[in-house]
């Protein structure tokens, strides 16, 4: 194999390697970095006898993702207040041929289920991302790992369990999150408390993670009447030159505020049964530098 034929068979499957290492770690650039740890262990090795060259990839992939993530989860000891995912443009396109895969894959990846995934132990993250996300048997998946097949078949069960058991329940038609983001935004923005706390659910949540680096509750609000007062309190401070678009972020719409053209926090919110159940506001720069091209 030539080394441009391995560039090309390397940048087909990059899609697939940057959804598995992003679901491991939950970091955009920390996946890239795994993802290009793994081209160059892709391009200095004997690929004469690689038959199935995206298994070998993934399984590549997913070991570097697990020594990564061994490393972040001593750094996540540390971290100031509510921890959230990194915001990830998703473009599913060529890695989901049809509805049932992209769907699959849009719940692996939303920031409710990412966050859930945080209390796997790294291998039962692996096998869970590997068997739920994107459908590998158990036999490749403990050849990926190492491990025997009935050890894996535990660790999936062990792991299912514990994110069926955590998983928060909210609708996914992605045009009525969208409608009901629309309103809550103007409701916030025009300091109409009454609006807003028809939009809230009773027990509507509010995370916000700012890493101690920006201004962001440092525990999690509860309730309509502390997340709509917050809400239109802080919207009421404005922000610099404020601006704001619709991304597909996370598989979901979502807000991406700009303060003077440059990135300042990611808004997305959960929906049950027609209300606002849970509200992420990601505010730590560290996590909104990806976007500032988007």
């Amino acid at each position: 194999m030539t080394a441009d034929i391995a560039t090309e068979v390397f940048e087909e499957h990059r899609p697939v390697l940057l959804g598995v290492a992003y679901r491991m770690l939950g970091r955009v650039a920390d996946a890239e970095d795994v993802v290009q740890d793994a081209w160059l262990r892709w391009s200095g090795a004997d690929r004469a006898d690689v038959r199935d060259r995206r298994a070998y990839l993934v399984r590549v992939t997913t070991r570097l993702a697990l020594d990564r993530l061994r490393q972040i989860k001593a750094r996540n000891e540390a971290y100031v207040g509510p921890w959230l995912p990194e915001p990830y443009l998703t473009e599913f396109g060529d890695t989901a041929p049809d509805t049932v895969e992209r769907a699959v894959l849009a719940d692996s990846v939303s920031l409710a289920v990412l966050v859930v995934l945080e209390s796997l132990s790294p291998l039962e993250r692996a096998v869970f991302v590997l068997r739920e996300a994107f459908g590998y048997p158990y036999a490749d998946i403990a050849a990926m790992l190492d491990r025997a097949e009935p050890a894996v078949r535990q660790l999936a069960g062990r792991a299912r369990r514990h994110v069926e058991e955590r998983r928060p329940r909210y609708d996914v038609d992605p045009a009525q999150r969208r409608d009901l983001t629309e309103r809550f935004l103007a409701a916030a923005g025009d300091g109409d408390l009454d609006g807003l706390m028809a939009l809230l659910a009773p027990d509507v949540r509010l995370v916000g993670d700012s890493g101690g680096k920006s201004k962001a509750p440092l525990r999690v609000l509860e309730s309509a009447d502390h997340v709509g007062r917050f809400l239109v309190g802080a919207a009421g401070k404005g922000i610099p030159g404020m601006s704001y678009r619709f991304l597909e972020l996370n598989a979901g719409p979502a807000v991406l505020v700009l303060s003077g053209g440059e990135p300042d926090a990611v808004l997305q919110v959960d929906v049950v049964d027609g209300r606002v159940q849970t509200v992420y506001v990601v505010r730590n720069p560290d996590k909104l530098r990806s976007l500032a091209t988007a």
